[in-house]
């Protein structure tokens, strides 16, 4: 089949899937076009700053993934709603959509980008839009447009308007040859899903764009998020949410990963948190740019025998999946976060029983956790 009529293919059956949150209908020349910015050789770009009384002007794109509606709750929350604008392809729920400002923005689309930015006088931007990691694997061609090119759109906007870029990183920017237990911040990356790729890939050119232009970029690699108020979207730590859905749904849980499998993991408040504190650090405080940050470390059976304390009843069986197990074995199982510690004071609040007690109390299961007690 022709490359033009394989993306079509792929595309097509991204279509309203939630873990994208990035899709998008522009022509097929974007997908395989380079950035369409040449920046010139001299250039000298250097971040906006803002006095402390000065609200920074936020847009978060890929709003409306596991992540970018939570993001826009906490900022509003510190900066104002009207300062923070979620944006995405797809059309809002009408509960976020009436929450605050949302837009359309298509990452794949450089004016569409620009402006957007321009329009509405952005100086904060954070970069959700991404296709994970098993979803990527099963959509090579869109996962290479909207994780790399798409990351060049940004870029190129944020050095050319002088913004302050978060680009969230992963354990996934790992491979089977770094160390694995624990993973420090600098070591080998050999990632082996084109998720970990194109995070690798961004780590570096965020840093080449510091140091070439002077662009504020700044990376955080998450452990596993797991989040009380999403879905999961496609990702391989993703069964952590998945769980308590089904235990307080049906009593059991069928997980796709070995019992044994221990990964690094952090709850959404936290991440968050962490999010939010490393772009408000002061510059000088930055020994890199980017950090690992983490909360905890467990396995399915760990997890499983702290369900057990509120829910006796609870069940899991094991259907081992070999292509997220393959990528579990190659990432880390816990991360050194050392450096974010001391840097920025990085410290979170919720281990494995907070972890738990949360979600369950979330979901709404106080009667049968208080059947249990």
């Amino acid at each position: 089949m022709p490359v033009a009529g394989v993306l079509r293919q792929v595309v097509g059956q991204m279509l309203g899937s939630p873990a994208c949150g990035c899709w998008t209908s522009a022509p097929l020349a974007r997908f395989l076009s380079t950035s369409p910015r040449q920046i010139a050789a001299d250039a000298n770009f250097h971040s906006a700053s803002f006095s402390g009384t000065e609200q920074p002007r936020v847009l978060i794109t890929g709003g409306l993934g596991q992540l970018g509606v939570g993001l826009a709750n906490f900022l509003r929350k510190r900066f104002g709603k009207d300062n923070v604008i979620l944006s995405d392809i797809r059309k809002p729920p009408d509960h976020i959509f009436h929450s605050g400002p949302f837009i359309y923005s298509d990452i794949l689309d450089y004016k569409n980008l620009r402006e957007i930015v321009v329009n509405n006088r952005i100086t904060w931007l954070f970069h959700y839009s991404a296709l994970l990691s098993a979803v990527g694997e099963a959509n090579v061609s869109l996962a290479r447009a909207v994780n790399i090119t798409g990351l060049h759109n940004v870029l190129d906007v944020a050095a050319e308007h002088s913004l302050r870029l978060f680009v969230p990183s992963t354990i996934g920017a790992f491979g089977p040859t770094s160390p694995r237990n624990p993973t420090p911040d600098l070591c080998i990356q050999r990632p082996r899903t084109i998720y970990g790729v194109s995070k690798v890939h961004a780590e570096l050119m965020g840093e080449y764009y510091h140091y070439r232009y002077g662009l504020d970029f700044r990376c955080l690699r998450y452990p596993g998020i797991i989040s009380s108020d999403s879905q999961p979207g496609g990702g391989t730590t993703d069964y952590a949410v998945q769980i308590f859905h089904d235990a307080i749904k049906n009593g059991k849980f069928e997980c796709n990963l070995k019992s044994n499998t221990r990964l690094p993991m952090m709850y959404i408040d936290d991440c968050l948190r962490a999010t939010l504190e490393v772009m408000e650090a002061p510059a000088e405080s930055l020994s890199m740019r980017t950090y690992n940050v983490n909360a905890m470390s467990f396995t399915p059976e760990d997890l499983a025998q702290e369900l057990l304390k509120h829910i006796p009843e609870f069940q899991i069986t094991y259907k081992v999946d070999s292509v997220r197990q393959a990528i579990a074995d190659s990432w880390p199982m816990n991360f050194d976060d050392s450096n974010a510690r001391k840097d920025w004071g990085w410290k979170h609040d919720f281990d494995l029983p907070e972890l738990v007690t949360t979600m369950l109390n979330f979901h709404g299961s106080d009667t049968r956790v208080a059947q249990a007690n």
